[in-house]
């Protein structure tokens, strides 16, 4: 073994494919009915031991791997399971500041698995039953060998700033009055520096400079990996193009418009730095 390898994993959640012979002491599960998760009455994530007590019978279950040495499952359950008093099946989104930022984080994981392992059940080339690999996260066709990989559609992310002033627009499937930062998918060929580019130009009329990396996040609604970055102003007049953005303009940090508020997603982390910066910080 090298040196490298001979260190303990620098993260508390160990990924891993190959599930072990015995789940061992206090397993965590991740219960699924499509994409909602099975929580209690209290937003809590139950035991496996309380979900046995139930009687509920997963269709499909997915090793994840282990966070701080305990076992960690997903479970595909029907999709007309009904359970009892005390129990619920809650989308993420509401889960967030319920379930603490790890367990929420791996819950997003678990999800994206389940959906995958649902959805690659048969070759989509031949209708051929798919097979798990051995040696990865994937599943193939015995016939045409093809592989299927969990899906991951990177996005970018990216706050536009001028001088003290930063681009915020709106969505039409926002809540009224919200406004963002600007966001959206990378396309087969490009760079995401070429995605900030050109999404900001299709979205505003608005040409940037200066792209810099921010950060990243996982977003499992449905699949994301959204890539954070911030540029600046270099020439343009906003033009919405009306049907992905209905509103944008440029707002200094002593007078903003009404944004999501919280922590948890890179858009509140990229309007945060811009507040922080410029003196507004927002209220926790």
């Amino acid at each position: 073994m090298s040196s490298r390898r001979s260190h303990s994993f620098p993260l508390p959640f160990v990924p891993s494919h190959k599930p072990p012979p015995e789940p061992g002491e206090r397993p965590i599960l991740f219960a699924f009915r499509r994409r909602e998760l099975l929580v209690s009455s209290e937003l809590a994530l139950p035991s496996v031991e309380e979900i046995d007590a139930i009687g509920l019978e997963a269709l499909r279950t997915q090793y994840l791997g282990q966070l701080d040495g305990r076992h960690c499952y997903s479970a595909e359950l029907p999709e007309d399971v009904e359970v009892s008093a005390g129990f619920r099946f809650a989308d993420l989104r509401t889960l967030f500041g319920s379930l603490d930022e790890t367990m929420h984080a791996l819950a997003g994981r678990a999800v994206q698995i389940v959906e995958w392992d649902r959805t690659h059940q048969f070759c989509g080339a031949c209708a051929e039953p798919t097979v798990l690999s051995e040696t990865d996260r994937s599943r193939s066709c015995p016939k045409c060998r093809i592989p299927m990989y969990p899906r991951l559609a990177p996005a970018m992310i990216v706050a536009v700033e001028k001088g003290d002033q930063i681009l915020l627009a709106r969505s039409p499937h926002f809540p009224a009055g919200i406004m963002s930062v600007l966001a959206g998918f990378v396309e087969p060929g490009e760079s995401a520096e070429e995605a900030v580019i050109r999404e900001v130009f299709e979205e505003t009329g608005i040409c940037v400079r200066n792209i810099r990396y921010f950060s990243s996040q996982a977003w499992p609604f449905p699949n994301s990996l959204m890539l954070g970055f911030q540029a600046e102003y270099d020439s343009g007049e906003i033009e919405v193009d009306g049907v992905e953005i209905e509103e944008a303009g440029w707002y200094p940090a002593d007078d903003m418009p009404a944004f999501f508020p919280g922590r948890v997603s890179i858009a509140q982390w990229l309007i945060r730095d811009f507040l922080v910066r410029n003196g507004h910080p927002p209220p926790d």
